[in-house]
């Protein structure tokens, strides 16, 4: 289920603040030498970027092989990044699944204070711009205000909405709003759940219980299961996506918050550590601030600085 196409400009912007950290000064490199000074250097800006020491051994590994060997000196060390960084994140999935008869079930799981709910309404937004129906799902019914919160971008977007009461079950709201979606023939269900800190067993085993559910009502369902990460808390990303990970068949990153850090380089540490393709992306506050991840576009407005 393709939501648009990646707008390079869009990311350009979005990813000022990490281009600030990693373009401007790859820029000074251009022209460089390949040998072990210059290649320590680049080491030092990806792992600042917090690309992750296994992309990062991976591409400076690669290159000072190649300077043993007596290989590479002629290439741009830039052209060469470039071409590593996108090799990195080639041959994923990317695409949101989609059901062979509707509707499509979507869970979009994550800690408190990610943006999550902000999220749910970015994709609600990007799917009705595709003139698809769509019915959100407010089962996050433990933070106080998540219900009230859905409910307005429900108003403001003019999508519907089955919520429950704060406190209720979630696992029945999410039975509801499976048949709501049924009986409306709406083409996604898009379910909001609990901001579950990845530490509490209990909260992990609702969400589990969150999916049964939906499985009886719709066959296949969730067909599409999105954990929302905050590019801004780096590292930490990890943790919260191996835990998940080993709870629910996460079959997608959604990176938030991608605008608001120097480290968008997260995204090689999420894909080479974790395995999860990071399917998209929210690079501002606005609903429309919202971008699928195409790692060709993404490298190109991530260094786009330095390789121009």
């Amino acid at each position: 289920m393709g939501l648009f196409r990646a707008t390079v400009n869009a990311l350009r912007s979005g990813l000022s603040r990490t281009r600030s950290a990693l373009a401007t000064p790859l820029a000074a490199m251009r022209g460089r030498t390949i040998d072990n000074d210059s290649i320590n250097e680049l080491e030092r800006l990806l792992l600042s970027s917090d690309v992750g020491t296994t992309t990062t051994d991976a591409i400076v590994n690669e290159l000072r092989d190649a300077v043993s060997r007596g290989e590479k000196q002629n290439r741009d060390i830039l052209e060469l990044l470039h071409d590593q960084l996108v090799n990195r994140l080639a041959n994923k999935k990317r695409t949101l699944a989609i059901a062979e008869r509707s509707p499509t079930v979507i869970l979009v799981a994550g800690v408190n204070g990610v943006g999550k709910t902000t999220s749910v309404a970015k994709i609600g937004r990007a799917l009705r711009e595709e003139n698809r129906s769509v019915l959100l799902a407010a089962a996050d019914t433990f933070r106080a205000g998540a219900v009230s919160q859905l409910a307005t971008w429900s108003e403001r977007l003019g999508i519907e909405i089955i919520k429950g009461q704060q406190g209720a079950d979630p696992a029945a709201v999410t039975f509801d709003a499976a048949e709501a979606a049924i009986a409306r023939s709406a083409d996604v269900l898009l379910i909001d759940t609990a901001g579950r800190l990845h530490t509490q067993e209990p909260l992990m085993r609702q969400l589990e219980k969150i999916k049964q559910v939906t499985s009886k009502k719709v066959d296949g369902a969730p067909h599409e299961v999105l954990l929302v990460l905050d590019a801004t808390q780096g590292q930490n990303t990890l943790v919260q996506a191996k835990r998940f990970s080993e709870a629910i068949d996460v079959t997608g990153i959604f990176l938030a918050k991608l605008d608001g850090t120097a480290r968008g380089g997260i995204v090689f540490a999420i894909e080479d550590e974790i395995g999860i393709p990071v399917k998209l992306i929210g690079i501002g506050e606005r609903p429309e601030d919202v971008e699928p991840f195409d790692p060709e576009v993404f490298v190109d407005a991530l260094i786009n600085e330095a390789v121009s």
